[in-house]
């Protein structure tokens, strides 16, 4: 197998360092929205992935309706994160009773071994295609599906769900783990080329500097960064009152003319998942040919 297959497959040449900067977490709260919605107007981050569930997914959803230009996917949301700002399924609770706690809510990240130890595949379908639906009757055209908080090492049954359904409707998927990597692109699914970068797993104080030796070192082929941009409004800071600023650093670098330099210096590709929805839709790479090219 090519080393990158991304890039054959995309069309680029063999040593191309393609890079897709993805904003997760989009309708979370305000502060996230604008953030988001600024830096996408930036450049860098060049796509985000919208979570149904939460109280500000409306704004998000009308923003995207009147910004039909704007590649995004769906953060496929079983997990609710503070203490004081819940969300829960799109369904009745009472229909996907697995996922959620006495209150109706889903669990929060700490509950998460509670939600793996009762889940129930069959509810977490259905909630997962009430999201990736309610997005389609909304009238947008997501291009993929990624995931929020879920931590997925040891649930292959979960994975393989969300594999189904991006076949099912047609949506690229991001990936995690070399064997599912390999596996996908071995059936002329194009993915991301390694694991996807996790900004929120990058020290708040090093971040800056991180960021910045990451861009030149990226490697060549297709490699995506989910990246967390937030504004340090009194909503945010309440809403996540013990954190250390991961969410504003993340705005200020990926507004920054630092990163763009770096970017350009070292002749990085910005693409979406655009390309990639093109053979998932399609259903797999006919003959192994390479088909289309898309800058975001």
């Amino acid at each position: 197998m090519n080393a990158y297959p991304a890039n054959r497959i995309l069309g680029y040449p063999t040593d191309a360092r393609l890079l897709i900067v993805n904003a997760d977490d989009f309708g979370m709260c305000h502060a996230i929205n604008e953030a988001i919605i600024r830096c996408l107007q930036s450049g860098i981050v060049r796509s985000t992935t919208l979570m149904v569930p939460c109280p500000w997914a409306l704004h998000a959803i009308h923003y995207l309706a009147e910004h039909p230009e704007v590649p995004f996917g769906i953060h496929l949301t079983a997990i609710s994160d503070p203490a004081d700002y819940r969300w829960g399924p799109v369904l009745p609770p009472q229909k996907v009773p697995s996922l959620v706690g006495p209150s109706g809510y889903f669990f929060n990240f700490e509950g998460m071994a509670q939600l793996f130890s009762q889940i129930n595949l069959q509810h977490l379908e259905a909630e997962f295609k009430a999201q990736i639906e309610a997005v389609i009757d909304a009238g947008l055209k997501p291009t993929h599906l990624d995931w929020h908080a879920l931590r997925l090492q040891n649930q292959p049954g979960i994975f393989d769900l969300m594999i189904r359904l991006a076949k099912e409707y047609g949506l690229a998927l991001r990936m995690a783990g070399r064997e599912r990597i390999e596996e996908l692109q071995s059936q002329g699914f194009p993915t991301i080329d390694r694991d996807f970068l996790d900004s929120y797993l990058i020290q708040p104080q090093e971040k800056l500097t991180q960021y910045a030796q990451l861009l030149h070192e990226l490697p060549t082929g297709l490699s995506e960064w989910a990246v967390h941009p937030g504004l340090d409004t009194p909503e945010l800071l309440a809403l996540e009152p013990t954190g250390h600023h991961e969410r504003q650093i993340d705005f200020d670098f990926w507004t920054s003319t630092v990163a763009k330099q770096i970017i350009e210096e070292e002749n990085i590709t910005l693409i979406d998942y655009r390309p990639l929805q093109a053979f998932w839709r399609d259903g797999q790479l006919i003959n192994g040919e390479a088909g289309i090219k898309i800058d975001g």
